[in-house]
C-alpha cells in the first residue's frame, strides 16, 4: 500500500482536453502527460477522451469524456486547493479562472485566515479555491 495515492479524478462530457488545455496555460508548472481517445465504433464519441492525466504545480490529476449523459455536475463541495507563491500569481490565476462563464463566490481579498484569497468556479464548472 505504500505506492497508493489519491489522485482529484475529473468527468467532462466532451471537454475534456479543452479543459486541460486551459488549466495547464494558467498554472506554472504543468502539463499533460498521458491522453489515450475514443477510437471509430467504441463506446465514446470518437477522438474524445476516454482517459487523460495532467499536472498542474506538481499535483496529479486524472480525467475522462463520460460518453453518459449525468445528471449531475461540478459542485462546489469539492475544490481544489490551491496555494499560490506570489500576490501576482494569486492575481492572475483568479482573473483567468473566473474569466469566460465562471463565477467568483469569494472574492479575492484579505481574509481572517489568509493574507489573500479568493474562491471562484471556472467556465467548467470546476471550484478553485486560491490562497496566498
Amino acid at each position: 500500500m505504500l505506492n497508493s495515492k489519491i489522485t482529484p479524478f475529473l468527468m467532462f462530457e466532451g471537454q475534456a482536453e479543452e479543459a486541460m488545455n486551459y488549466y495547464t496555460s494558467i498554472f506554472e508548472p504543468s502539463e499533460i502527460t498521458s491522453i489515450s481517445r475514443y477510437g471509430a465504433n467504441e463506446t465514446g464519441a470518437e477522438g474524445t477522451v476516454q482517459q487523460a492525466t495532467f499536472s498542474l504545480k506538481g499535483q496529479n490529476l486524472m480525467c475522462i469524456d463520460s460518453n453518459i449523459k449525468h445528471g449531475f455536475s461540478f459542485t462546489p463541495s469539492i475544490s481544489l486547493f490551491v496555494t499560490c507563491d506570489s500576490d501576482e500569481e494569486i492575481s492572475e490565476i483568479f482573473n483567468k479562472l473566473s474569466e469566460g462563464g465562471g463565477s467568483v463566490l469569494m472574492p479575492l481579498a484579505a481574509y481572517p485566515f489568509a493574507n489573500k484569497f479568493g474562491w471562484v468556479q471556472d467556465k467548467y464548472g470546476i471550484s478553485w479555491q486560491l490562497s496566498f
